[in-house]
């Protein structure tokens, strides 16, 4: 972390605002990261580790890259006023010339770089204000899952999505974080997104590609109440009101999620329990109800996990989504917030399924984590099939850089001649500054 001396003339230019008048001017502080990334997929023809073709057409390899920076500048502008900004650069170094075919990230649209303009774009920028227990957000910023599992900020990808958003946050009732959030939209996380795009939020994207699906033309508006009142519980309640679902018109949605967290150093070998669930209510004109239904989706979830020995944690999961009209996913990715989520199975556990969950992860030290997990799922969002996804994860930190390398195995029930099962590989060098 550094620390840049930036006058009040320069600062005046930047940002029109009185806080800057001092003499003195501001310290603005740096931090960021820079990440490569590198994902393969196969299925059927293709070849894992392949580049032949261009990503997404019949018979090509699916193989992405990315080589990004991000750097963080944030300052204290005060009497309780802070400011925060995001700049990232997304490219390939030319690894789609020989090695890859796609990126996992963009910010022009496409997979090859043209000039640095298209390369860089602003992900966050904000200013915020402390007033006694309340602050107010008011900016392009990163939301979190736990107090907003409907749009959220996914860290899977080489870097996260955030959204154009007003949120206040009052810790005045004792053990209780209230949150109010309006969210107009953002950039959509997903394999191949152009991250400098900031639209709608939307639902019932596609897994692959984090496309298409149903656009909220207008804003989404969020109450979130978390409580810690409860010996070692923690109840969190959110509560989503999107209008314009689906186009300009008077189709609207609630949505409803509840989760219950029970842990604490006082229970037998690390256990630890959660509850989820909740109800996604559309409220359709009737030519859109004709168009693609109308029905309330219900989902749940119970999960257990345990610390047997030092360094090896167990986790089980149950969750279950019925058939309604809208997924359980985040509006403004690709994931769920559901406990069954890993890697890839996004596209078997948001509708019309039952999932058991695994997952063992141990602990070895300077040698990294080794994670163990999978889930099996009875599919119905089609047709009536099993979904397999087996996932071995690796994490190391060696010369303070992060590593992450994962293979991933799927397999479903298909027809005869049809792709049954899907390897993926993953691998991800990450330096904090």
């Amino acid at each position: 972390m550094k620390k840049i001396i930036l006058s009040a003339a320069v600062a005046a230019m930047a940002l029109s605002t009185s806080a800057f008048a001092a003499d003195k001017g501001i310290d603005i502080v740096t931090t960021g990261q820079a990440a490569v990334y590198y994902n393969t997929a196969a299925k059927g023809s293709q070849d894992l580790f392949g580049s032949n073709g261009i990503s997404g057409e019949p018979g090509a390899d699916n193989t992405r890259a990315n080589v990004g920076i991000q750097l963080n500048l944030d300052a204290d502008l005060k009497n309780g006023f802070t400011f925060g900004s995001q700049i990232t650069y997304l490219g390939t170094l030319g690894l789609e010339k020989n090695l890859v075919n796609g990126t996992m990230q963009n910010a022009n649209g496409d997979h090859v770089e043209k000039n640095i303009a298209d390369d860089v774009y602003l992900s966050k920028i904000f200013i915020a204000k402390q007033i006694a227990n309340t602050t107010v957000k008011l900016g392009r910023q990163e939301l979190p899952k736990s107090l907003s599992p409907f749009a959220y900020s996914e860290g899977w990808n080489i870097f996260k999505n955030t959204f154009d958003a007003a949120v206040v946050i009052n810790t005045d009732i004792p053990d209780t974080t209230l949150v109010g959030a309006y969210v107009a939209g953002g950039n959509h996380n997903g394999y191949g997104a152009n991250m400098s795009d900031f639209g709608n939020l939307s639902v019932n994207n596609d897994a692959i590609t984090g496309t298409g699906g149903l656009a909220i033309e207008d804003t989404a508006y969020m109450l979130t109440v978390q409580n810690k009142s409860l010996p070692m519980t923690t109840v969190t309640a959110s509560y989503y009101d999107v209008n314009k679902v689906g186009g300009d018109n008077g189709n609207t949605a609630t949505i409803m999620w509840g989760d219950v967290a029970i842990a604490s150093k006082d229970l037998p070998m690390g256990l630890k329990f959660g509850v989820q669930g909740g109800q996604i209510a559309p409220d359709l004109t009737p030519a859109t109800a004709a168009a693609i239904g109308e029905k309330d989706t219900t989902a749940f979830g119970l999960r257990v996990g345990l610390a047997p020995v030092d360094g090896l944690n167990l986790c089980l999961a149950y969750t279950s989504v019925d058939d309604g009209t809208v997924h359980v996913q985040n509006t403004g990715g690709i994931k769920t917030p559901l406990y069954s989520q890993m890697i890839g199975n996004q596209g078997a556990i948001k509708t019309d399924n039952n999932t058991m969950f695994a997952k063992a992860a141990y602990n070895t030290g300077d040698y990294g984590t080794v994670i163990l997990q999978g889930t099996q799922s009875d599919d119905k969002s089609t047709v009536d099939k099993d979904f397999t996804d087996i996932e071995l994860v690796y994490k190391v930190q060696a010369a303070s850089v992060d590593f992450l390398a994962a293979y991933v195995y799927q397999s479903w029930d298909a027809a005869a001649g049809a792709d049954d099962s899907q390897d993926i590989v993953r691998v991800v060098a990450r330096y904090n500054f």
